[in-house]
């Protein structure tokens, strides 16, 4: 994991007390903070780390079948039912089962999930005889499960036994001191597979990168950073740049008051260097859109992508320098969309209404490009 930020530092601290034990964690945090990661780190820490981690979105999977999707099923217990089938906790007998966005787990399927923390048993859908499972059981939720409660829709005994421990996943606003090294690393990672040449990050890039509100959080700084590498061709990034992707007001923050540690020569200079770079964004901003008229470009959008987000110790040395040494080409674009959009895909268990969600484009738009690119969905 990648952090310095003293949220990030007591996360790892809690991962190392919990690690060695079989006690429940509720993992709390906005989405994208990264919490998957915070369970990956804590199984894979474990006695358990030998058997499967069974990761499950329970915000994905239908009411309908989310019983029979978690426990499992026996022959005839509804059409279709050809034969007896093993759930998710079966299937993580021994290691650890994830119920990410546990909040929006229905509360039928609650009552049994409760039994399995209590008892650890369950009964198949259609069957009697009950089963038992050796399963450790970590949740998370980007709800506020305490307000859930008191509506009526998420068990009090649940909650209670649920949050035997509790992880607050810090937003990445209030992670100031990780940004750039998230970022820092996730260029490098993008750039060295896919044999990208990328310049950098200026210090007027910094400065916006770290200011910036990230509503996304480590999702939305990962998916900036592959896009616009593609989209700038690895030029160097500056405050410029960013502003053609970010959803902010560079204007307004330019026009702040300057630090009054500054000397009076060197405000002047920042404030004229502000209005400089603003109209040059505007003179940019309006050749762009002459040419857009004239010759509308054929570009990729800038995306969402992977939920999982793979750090580093902030001890460890990434190998980051701001220049690439890279020999091969550079993969295509069609390359890349293609693999977003199968990524995307599988991630949904091929539900192309949430992947074309996901993705930023019409349901259209996607079954064209799945028969485009011949995909297996």
């Amino acid at each position: 994991m990648i952090g310095q930020s003293e949220g990030i530092i007591q996360i790892f601290e809690i991962i190392d007390q919990v690690s060695t034990t079989d006690i429940s964690v509720l993992i709390i945090g906005e989405s994208g903070t990264g919490k998957e990661l915070v369970v990956k780190a804590i199984h894979n820490n474990s006695t358990r780390k030998a058997k499967p981690l069974i990761i499950v979105n329970c915000g994905a999977i239908p009411e309908g079948i989310i019983e029979s999707e978690l426990f499992g099923h026996e022959k005839g217990a509804f059409t279709g039912a050809v034969g007896p089938r093993k759930g998710y906790f079966e299937m993580a007998d021994g290691g650890t089962i994830f119920l990410d966005e546990i909040g929006e787990m229905p509360l039928n399927a609650q009552v049994k999930i409760l039994r399995i923390l209590e008892g650890r048993e369950f009964t198949r859908v259609g069957g009697g005889m009950p089963h038992r499972v050796d399963v450790r059981v970590i949740a998370a939720t980007n709800r506020e499960l305490e307000s859930e409660v008191q509506r009526g829709t998420f068990r009090q005994d649940l909650f209670f036994r649920l949050r035997a421990v509790n992880i607050h996943v810090p937003p990445l606003r209030k992670r100031k001191e990780d940004i750039m090294l998230l970022a820092e690393y996730f260029a490098y990672e993008f750039c060295h597979a896919n044999q990208i040449d990328f310049k950098g990050f200026d210090s007027s890039a910094r400065d916006v990168l770290v200011n910036y509100s990230w509503p996304g959080n480590i999702r939305e700084l990962k998916n900036l950073i592959e896009s616009i590498i593609v989209l700038e061709k690895g030029d160097l990034i500056d405050e410029a740049t960013l502003s053609k992707y970010l959803k902010y007001d560079t204007h307004e923050q330019r026009l702040l008051p300057i630090a009054l540690h500054k000397s009076p020569d060197e405000a002047e200079r920042e404030f004229l260097y502000r209005i400089l770079i603003d109209l040059k964004n505007e003179i940019a901003g309006l050749r762009e859109l002459i040419v857009n008229r004239l010759f509308p470009p054929k570009r990729l959008k800038p995306w969402e992508n992977d939920e999982t987000i793979t750090y580093i110790h902030e001890e460890d040395e990434i190998p980051y320098d701001n220049q690439y040494d890279v020999k091969n080409p550079l993969t295509s674009l069609q390359d890349m969309e293609r693999e977003l959009i199968e990524n995307t895909l599988h991630r949904f268990n091929g539900n192309k209404r949430k992947a074309a969600k996901s993705l930023k484009i019409s349901e259209r738009t996607l079954y064209r490009k799945i028969k485009e690119y011949d995909l297996p969905y």
